[in-house]
């Protein structure tokens, strides 16, 4: 999807504008004169007790005899030295990147950073702090997200004014997909209602759903709390609860129509506020009368077996429910435990390679991977049994570590995201499934792999980031970088991968070339212009810029995919880029990053890409 924001958010992000200004140290001239050099650090702060780098990029003689030096808060020399060697160039421009050390700084505090040497000493500002107060204001933003996300009669509206929409998936009707023309009507009617849109469009999707409400829970279990994401995280469980049918055995992937075509429009054809859709006007055959009377697309036929990639997702949430709920609600809880053993058996372990069930059509999301997600389910569902007392919980939990070993030999895992979640699967069976000494080591290997693929790649970036920038989902896959490493750190407590996780959180808070955060709100730039229909409708009737505060963006991505770009019939032009921009300016290494509304490629927020951001912030704030 896309996200615009209008002119008028420039006057919202005066202050980030002039953030980055700040971070130029010589003039930069249009005839030839001298490279501005720039520093990126992390604009949410360093916690006090880890390695602390930030990264100055210039041209190499400029750089060559520059210095730095930090005053603390009252004007005192808290820090100084010489610039560490360069770590490669970026782009023609900026032809040497070098690290400044700031790792002795260890008091709370904020700082002022500036170099000495280069032409000029303007300044930047960061903070030291402890995690938790540095990241809780971040993770209480994510769960604020969620919120603006709501479907249904129950939406949040004070951030964006949002009314009530969609109530026609309360009794929404089944289609199939065709080959060619509109989908087929086959079925309902079914209760759809509420959830979560999935990303800057209205769709909503179980495979994903089922991913983020499972994180969101293993998050309640695991580490400290934060507000409102246990009421968050069922609101998304109620969802998935209607979007299976138990008495038929069926369940539904999808609610509404992506792309349409001559004879109908979908979500992806126009722009607009959700509310719009219920007040449409429309008859069987209208072009606009699956935006109002959205399609839901199954996953199975009724009492057939299940994809299980799906079945297992599903079937973990489900379970998770039960562990979070059993000292509250032991009724409840059991319940959930049924369910979830329901979903669980009606898995096809035997599907045809391929045939993975995601979405309609498959390409909005791909998975080649469905070990993982039934090894999940298992140590999951024996989890929840052990919490109930259900004498189940023994061969679920021999089934855990069954699956796990098929993974392991099947499979080989990738970032943390809807695509792969080995490593929550593996970290779990660790904890709680009792695997022999064989099997434990070679799960601690295959959560180090993981991390180990990312530490090679931030070897040899100038920025020292884990992931490929040409990519698509850079930021969201640094995040599964990060949640990994904690989590390799919480079950072995070998921590070599503790330095790694630091620069990959600088990264995503501003420590990379284009000088930007990636999560709304956090730090002094972050995006303005989402490819999302709320923020873009929403925010030009709020004047704010930040109505999606805690979302996570894609980042950068191959540059000549954001070469041409194609504005939604209905979205409001939004594009920012801070003084002195272009964005193109930092681009380098095949990479680019705008922040504008046509760029689905950058700019377009996803309900998994928080959720992943929220589980890793949260990891990090539990061991502080």
């Amino acid at each position: 999807m896309n996200h615009f924001l209008s002119p008028s958010a420039r006057s919202v992000s005066a202050v980030t504008a002039s953030v980055l200004a700040a971070c130029c140290l010589t003039a930069c001239s249009g005839d030839g004169g001298e490279v501005p050099a720039a520093i990126r650090v992390n604009q949410v702060g360093y916690v006090a007790g880890e390695k602390k780098f930030a990264y100055v990029m210039g041209d190499r003689d400029t750089l060559a005899d520059a210095g730095f030096e930090v005053l603390d808060e009252h004007g005192d020399t808290a820090g100084q030295g010489t610039l560490g060697p360069s770590l490669g160039g970026w782009n023609d421009t900026y032809t040497a990147v070098r690290t400044i050390d700031l790792s002795s700084l260890r008091r709370t505090g904020t700082y002022r950073l500036r170099l000495v040497g280069a032409g000029g000493e303007p300044e930047v500002r960061f903070r030291v702090a402890p995690a938790g107060r540095l990241l809780d204001p971040l993770r209480a933003d994510g769960v604020r997200f969620f919120g603006t996300q709501r479907d249904g009669g129950d939406v949040l509206a004070d951030a964006t004014g949002r009314e009530p929409s969609h109530l026609t998936d309360e009794r929404a009707r089944v289609y199939e997909p065709a080959d060619t023309g509109p989908p087929a009507e086959v079925g309902g009617p079914v209760d759809v209602s509420g959830g979560w849109f999935d990303a800057g469009d209205f769709l909503k999707f179980t495979h994903t759903t089922s991913y983020v409400v499972a994180q969101m829970l293993t998050t309640v279990r695991d580490t400290p709390a934060v507000p409102g994401l246990r009421e968050e995280a069922r609101h998304g469980l109620s969802w998935l609860d209607r979007m299976w049918d138990g008495e038929t055995g069926t369940l539904y992937a999808q609610v509404g129509l992506g792309s349409g075509g001559q004879e109908v429009r979908g979500d992806h054809d126009v722009w607009r506020l959700p509310e719009q859709d219920d007040r449409l006007t429309v008859r069987p055959g209208d072009p606009d009368y699956l935006l109002k009377y959205r399609p839901v697309f199954r996953a199975n036929e009724p009492g057939e077996p299940l994809s299980p990639n799906l079945a297992g997702r599903v079937a973990a949430a489900f379970a998770l429910a039960a562990q979070t709920g059993a000292e509250d609600d032991p009724a409840q809880a059991r319940e959930w435990l049924d369910k979830a053993a329901a979903v669980y058996a009606r898995a096809d372990t035997r599907p045809d390679a391929g045939d993975l069930v995601t979405t309609v059509p498959a390409d909005y999301y791909q998975e080649h991977s469905w070990r993982d997600d039934m090894e999940w389910a298992a140590v999951e569902l024996s989890r929840g049994a052990d919490a109930l007392g259900d004498a189940r919980a023994s061969r679920w939990r021999r089934e855990a570590v069954g699956r796990a070993r098929a993974a392991l030999r099947e499979e080989r895992g990738g970032p943390l995201g809807p695509a792969d979640v080995s490593a929550l699967a593996h970290a779990d069976v660790l904890t709680s499934a009792d695997p022999d000494d064989d099997l434990a080591a070679a799960l601690e290997a295959e959560l180090g792999r993981q991390v180990e693929t990312g530490r090679k790649r931030a070897a040899e970036d100038p920025f020292r980031s884990g992931v490929i920038p040409t990519d698509f989902d850079a930021v969201p896959h640094t995040f599964g970088l990060l949640a990994t490493a904690e989590l390799y750190a919480r079950v072995t407590g070998d921590h070599r991968y503790d330095d790694f996780a630091a620069q990959q959180r600088a990264w995503v808070f501003g420590a990379n070339a284009w000088g930007t955060s990636f999560v709304v709100g956090a730090g002094d730039l972050y995006p303005h212009c989402l490819q999302h229909q709320v923020a873009n409708l929403a925010m030009s009737r709020t004047g704010r810029g930040d109505i999606l505060r805690g979302a996570v963006v894609n980042g950068p991505n191959d540059a000549d995919l954001l070469k041409e770009q194609d504005a939604f019939d209905g979205s409001r032009p939004c594009s920012f880029a801070p003084e002195g921009g272009p964005w193109s300016r930092y681009d380098g290494h095949g990479a680019g990053y705008v922040d504008d509304v046509r760029a689905w490629q950058t700019v377009e927020p996803a309900d998994d890409f928080t959720s992943t951001a929220l589980y890793a912030l949260s990891l990090t704030a539990a061991r502080s």
